[in-house]
């Protein structure tokens, strides 16, 4: 991790458990096979599977590395989806990075995703590939959904 953030960064990112996936090296890599691990030990992990930052706030498509892991697992996980607004107020996305206090931030928790029977019917008929990406995209829409409720709910407090 210290290529990719530096020394300081690297050891505070690894305090909160976080694991560095590369960009273009794909859902086969070395760090999901490693989180993979963790979720087939039973453990739970946190994941951004938009694959980067959204300091614009535009709705990305999220990575199939999040069906993969899904699809893959022994023990097929409950994805707890969740969506937030107003942290780049508390943390902005711009030099310097020092985070402000008093500032509003929304957050909702969707309801838990559950794909055991999903995935069986799937497996019966798709490829990995396939798979993948329909778990990705029922993730996909789980958050498109909490995205327009967060926005709601931020700007319906903010006016208040």
């Amino acid at each position: 991790m210290n290529q990719l953030c530096g020394e300081w960064h690297s050891k505070f990112f690894s305090l909160g458990r976080v694991v560095p996936v590369v960009r273009g090296e794909g859902v086969y890599q070395k760090s999901m096979d490693f989180i993979l691990e963790k979720l087939n030990a039973g453990s739970w992990v946190h994941m951004f599977p938009e694959g980067r930052v959204n300091a614009t706030h535009e709705f990305i498509r999220l990575k199939w590395g999040v069906g993969r892991l899904i699809a893959d697992c022994k023990v097929t996980p409950i994805v707890l989806p969740l969506w937030h607004m107003g942290m780049d107020d508390v943390l902005p996305n711009k030099s310097p990075y020092i985070p402000l206090v008093g500032k509003k931030v929304t957050l909702v928790i969707g309801r838990q995703l559950e794909f055991s029977e999903t995935l069986s019917k799937l497996r019966q008929t798709k490829t990995p590939m396939e798979i993948r990406k329909e778990v990705t995209d029922q993730i996909q829409e789980e958050f498109r959904k909490l995205k327009e409720q967060t926005e709601s709910l931020h700007l319906l407090t903010t006016a208040v």
